[in-house]
C-alpha cells in the first residue's frame, strides 16, 4: 500500500509540472559563459575587511579580458583594477563539469600566488549562482558569487561570505562590468 501510495504521489507531482518540465532533459550549461568572452571596462567595489561589521569599501578600475579555452568548455579571466588602496591583479580559471552540467569558479591573485577554493553552480534563468567553503583568517566561511544583470554589452559579479552556514550572507565584492567595444 505504501509503494502505491508513493506511486500515486508521484504521478500527481509529475502531472502538476508542465508538459515540457516534465520529460526535459538536464540542461547543458557548457555555453554559459560565451556572452562574456572580450574584453571589459571593470569597477570593483571590495569590503576592506568582510564579516567584522566594517561597512568600509574601496574602489578600483581597470580591464577583464575573457578567453575561451578548451572549445568553450573552459575561461581564463584575466583581471587587472587599480585605485586608491592599489592595484589587484589576478586569474579566473572557469571549467565547466558536463556530468554535473555545473562550472566551477577558481581565482588567484597575483598578491596570494594560489588558487582559492573552487565555487560551483549553475545558471538558472539568466543568473548564476556559485557556493562553496573557504576560511576567512582562522574562521571557516561559505562563498556565495552570483552573476547577474547580464546584457550583451554589461553584467554585474557579486561575492557574498557566510561565518553563520548560509543563514545570514555579507556582500564583500562587486564588480559591474562594461563591454569594450571592438
Amino acid at each position: 500500500m505504501a509503494l502505491l501510495r508513493a506511486c500515486l504521489l508521484c504521478c500527481i507531482a509529475l502531472l502538476a509540472l508542465q508538459p515540457e518540465e516534465a520529460f526535459a532533459q538536464p540542461r547543458d550549461g557548457q555555453r554559459d559563459f560565451d556572452f562574456e568572452i572580450g574584453s571589459w571596462k571593470t569597477h570593483v567595489k571590495r569590503r576592506v575587511k568582510p564579516l567584522t561589521g566594517s561597512d568600509t569599501w574601496v574602489e578600483y578600475e581597470g580591464t577583464s579580458i575573457v578567453r575561451p579555452l578548451m572549445g568553450g568548455n573552459a575561461n581564463l579571466v584575466e583581471l587587472d583594477v587599480a585605485g586608491p588602496a592599489g592595484r589587484i591583479e589576478g586569474v579566473a580559471l572557469r571549467l565547466y563539469n558536463a556530468e554535473a552540467r555545473q562550472w566551477s569558479l577558481n581565482f588567484a591573485s597575483r598578491a596570494g600566488g594560489t588558487m582559492t577554493p573552487p565555487v560551483v553552480g549553475e545558471f538558472r534563468n539568466g543568473r548564476g549562482e556559485f557556493y562553496g567553503s573557504d576560511t576567512l583568517g582562522p574562521r571557516s566561511i561559505l562563498v556565495r558569487f552570483v552573476i547577474s544583470d547580464i546584457t550583451p554589452d554589461g553584467c554585474r559579479f557579486e561575492q557574498s561570505f557566510s561565518d553563520d552556514g548560509g543563514k545570514t550572507w555579507e556582500v564583500n565584492w562587486i564588480a559591474t562590468d562594461k563591454r569594450i567595444p571592438r
